[in-house]
């Protein structure tokens, strides 16, 4: 068995980095580089999680009467995956209940749009909502979207045993992945993290988190803030 080399202390790598900014002070050297150690531990260490979900034991065997419509006409569960052996899905918060879809949902998929070819080069992806596939379809020409695959959940089945209905009956946002090997479908992982599982003054999350708007705000001076959500539209 090929075991990996012993990896270089995380302090020692930064310690190598000749990146220099004009102007810098001895101060700012010092904070960023005892800050990029921790990258360093922080990108290590999302490689530990993801080396852990893939060796994760096969998941429980998909049984449910699962239909959906989708733009080409009605398609079950076995139909999301084409011709691929994974099939990411993400649960959209646009239930029939619903004026407008959730904003944060929207914003996530609106990232996602521009990344769904790439992602359909290696797995399937599927985006899943209460709403007749006709809404959905027309909130994304709104929206501007124009590669992810939407689809409806015809008798919310699949929305009821993967955690995207909450318990008052109204929309959650779920993330699955699942896999088809030897002819049996199964689940893969799911994001399991929630409110029960949120750090005091943060917004219950995921790791690792989808959504690449948080990725870039928690690289500046305002971070995420706690009173500031992505809308459906701003003032121009």
């Amino acid at each position: 068995m090929t075991r990996n080399p012993p990896l270089v202390p995380a302090v020692e790598l930064a310690m190598r980095n000749g990146m220099r900014f004009p102007g810098e002070s001895e101060a700012y050297r010092h904070a960023r580089d005892a800050l990029l150690a921790e990258e360093i531990e922080l990108r290590r260490h999302i490689e530990r999680v993801a080396e852990q979900r893939r060796a994760l034991p096969p998941g429980p065997e998909v049984t449910g009467d699962y239909r959906f419509m989708g733009e080409h006409g009605p398609v079950d569960f076995a139909g999301l995956f084409g011709d691929k052996q994974s099939l990411v899905t993400y649960s959209y918060m646009f239930g029939p209940q619903r004026e407008r879809p959730c904003p944060m949902c929207t914003s996530l998929l609106s990232a996602w749009d521009g990344e769904a070819r790439d992602i359909e080069q290696r797995v399937a992806l599927a985006i899943i909502a209460r709403s007749p596939i006709e809404r959905l379809q027309a909130f994304g020409k709104e929206r501007g979207w124009r590669h992810l695959r939407l689809y409806s959940d015809l008798n919310g089945h699949y929305s009821h045993d993967y955690h995207a209905i909450g318990e008052n009956g109204g929309d959650e946002p779920a993330f699955n992945v699942f896999t088809r090997r030897d002819g049996r479908i199964r689940l893969f992982w799911a994001g399991e993290m929630g409110a029960a599982s949120a750090d005091p003054g943060q917004d219950p999350r995921g790791a690792p988190d989808l959504m690449p708007l948080w990725t870039v705000l928690d690289c500046v001076p305002e971070g995420r803030g706690t009173d500031w959500y992505p809308k459906l539209d701003y003032p121009a």
